[in-house]
């Protein structure tokens, strides 16, 4: 049962209702009102509050596996009279490597794309190519990288598409 009067139409017309009990009854719900409103804006704000660490815990974590890749390259830069270009290049594919390997660790995928249908979901056009040994409106070659995380997009790949019906003598009118 509630502590509030319980107030029936069966029960009393509104005229015998006891005006100070309905004043009674009223103050109890405006104060569980209130109350649950400052449960609620607590809420919300704890709640604000924790996302921003949690995305502050993540840009630090993201930033502290970065720092050993920053080291490479300043080495690689310090030592640049004293390697060969072979050895550079090696030092270059390596630091790539590392790189590619946080990026794994974070969710984050390179976009196949060369010799891939083309996707404008995943890729970005930014010229076409004619190569009759390539099937039509496949992907010839990647001018830039595209990456996701899951399904979602972060930046899609440029890319070259293969246009048969284009002539390789023909102008840019297209």
């Amino acid at each position: 049962m509630s502590d509030s009067p319980n107030v029936s139409a069966a029960g009393a017309d509104s005229a015998s209702v006891d005006p100070a009990l309905l004043q009674t009854a009223l103050a109890a719900q405006k104060d569980d009102y209130f109350r649950l409103a400052a449960d609620f804006d607590n809420f919300r704000k704890r709640t604000r509050r924790d996302s921003a660490q949690q995305a502050a815990a993540e840009k630090e974590a993201f930033i502290h596996d970065l720092l050993p890749i920053l080291d490479n390259l300043d080495r690689a830069l310090a030592c640049e009279g004293a390697t060969s270009s072979a050895q550079l290049h090696q030092g270059v594919e390596m630091t790539l490597k590392q790189v590619e390997g946080l990026l794994h660790r974070h969710g984050i995928e390179s976009v196949k794309a060369l010799g891939q249908p083309f996707d404008p979901h995943r890729h970005e056009a930014v010229a076409v190519g004619h190569d009759p040994r390539q099937p039509d409106h496949v992907v010839l070659e990647v001018v830039q990288r595209g990456y996701s995380r899951g399904d979602k997009m972060i930046r899609p790949a440029k890319v070259i598409v293969n246009d048969l019906a284009r002539s390789p003598g023909a102008g840019r009118g297209r």
